[in-house]
């Protein structure tokens, strides 16, 4: 079932005094004819915003997500019963209701930690029973059929193709590429590091992983055939440790665990570019045409990418949460959100306490969400290009765990159940 709504309210505004407007002058006829074209001339310039709500049909205890071209839903667990994965189409604008596309059983009755849609597949990542290991069931997007089971979690690969790969802490002992059709594996690399590896992206995928060996070798693999294109030994003499391989555009980082500091090289050459004496390096991520590098109790260091000198820190404890463009999205305590210049460090504006809605894509826009002192669901659009939290509308009776892609929102509601809302924007 779908609801066309008109939206309630579109801002939180301050209230204004009354102003007492000036004794019209002339006929009344005359001002009573000015005054209804005028609101006529209004209503059809501003026309009130709707929104569409469609309520996903499925219980209160079912697990439902948000994929590009529908919601997936995932029965609850239940002793010696079946589950299924249902795949349900997004509702038309004009408010038609969710249409069920198909239902598959799902292998195991163990918990689901989501799905996404690749290469005409519906890839359900889920947990092995009894030992927890994390495993990928690729079902064909059109009619549900199961077509096949792996280890590892999937990334798309440049050129076509799957990559599955997990760390062998949770039983994976290799990175393997699967025919996505058949799920053939069309080669397997050993991955002995618990760090896991390093992933180059073109277009947002893989071309290029990087494995570091606890004996200090560093190796670049071809995503695509899984072949080795170089190494390097980064702790000469027969040493060990444990080391943490990034790779951010054309650079390999090396962050140790110890306190040592962080050794760049080039990606396609592996000569060391420079050093950095940073310890407890939590990530490090690309900031526009600089480097951000986030310690693990919250401090932050932008960097020269090509020398490594530091061009700005700040030792406090707000933490890094995204990037877009040459603005960096900031979070402090409560939640409290802030925009900050990517080149000089200035804090540019204030966005207010928000909770940060996952959302799809990496180019999505940031959804935030807040209770309104009316009990209802804020939810704005944290624009940092414009350094301004421009809200969309305040929903009633959403309890949270919400998914975003705009104008898509998906939540669920205080009786558990979950609702999908096209917002007007």
């Amino acid at each position: 079932m779908s609801i066309i709504e008109l939206g309630e309210v579109r801002d939180e505004p301050a209230s204004a005094p009354p102003v007492r407007a000036p004794r019209a002058a002339g006929r009344p006829m005359r001002g009573a004819a000015v005054l209804l074209l005028t609101l006529v001339l209004l209503a059809g310039a501003t026309p009130l915003p709707r929104r569409t709500v469609s309520m996903v049909p499925a219980s209160a205890a079912s697990s439902a997500f948000l994929a590009e071209d529908g919601v997936f839903v995932f029965d609850p667990p239940a002793p010696d019963k079946d589950r299924y994965l249902t795949a349900y189409a997004h509702p038309a604008p004009n408010g038609a209701g969710m249409r069920r596309r198909w239902q598959a059983p799902l292998p195991h009755p163990d918990g689901y930690l989501g799905v996404r849609v690749e290469q005409g597949l519906v890839l359900a990542v889920g947990a092995e029973p009894g030992n927890g290991v994390l495993e990928t069931t690729a079902f064909d997007a059109e009619t549900g059929q199961q077509r096949w089971r792996h280890p590892g979690t999937p990334v798309p690969i440049a050129g076509g193709g799957l990559l599955l790969t997990d760390v062998p802490q949770s039983g994976v002992d290799g990175m393997s590429r699967v025919e996505p059709d058949t799920g053939r594996v069309l080669w397997s690399v050993p991955l002995l590091s618990p760090t896991g590896p390093g992933l180059h992206l073109t277009d947002g995928r893989i071309d290029m992983f990087v494995l570091v060996q606890p004996t200090g070798e560093v190796q670049v693999h071809d995503a695509v055939t899984g072949r080795l294109l170089r190494s390097l030994d980064t702790l000469p003499g027969g040493r060990k440790a444990v080391q943490q391989v990034q790779v951010v555009d054309d650079l390999l980082l090396l962050l140790p665990a110890e306190d040592a500091p962080v050794v760049a090289y080039g990606l396609t050459d592996l000569k060391p570019r420079w050093t950095a004496m940073m310890s407890q390096v939590s990530y490090v991520a690309s900031c526009a045409d600089l480097l951000c590098v986030s310690h693990q109790r919250g401090s932050l260091w932008v960097l020269d990418p090509a020398t490594g000198a530091v061009r700005w820190s700040d030792s406090g404890e707000d933490l890094l949460i995204d990037v877009r463009g040459d603005r960096l999205l900031m979070s402090g305590s409560g939640q409290r959100f802030a925009v900050r210049d990517a080149a000089t460090g200035r804090r540019w504006t204030e966005l207010g306490e928000w909770d940060l809605v996952p959302v799809l894509r990496p180019t999505d826009p940031l959804v935030g969400l807040r209770r309104g002192e009316d009990g209802r669901m804020v939810v704005a659009e944290l624009d940092l290009a414009a350094g301004r939290a421009r809200v969309l509308d305040m929903l009633p009776d959403v309890a949270g765990s919400c998914q975003a892609s705009l104008p898509l929102l998906l939540c669920q509601r205080l009786d558990g159940t979950a609702t999908l809302w096209r917002l007007a924007r």
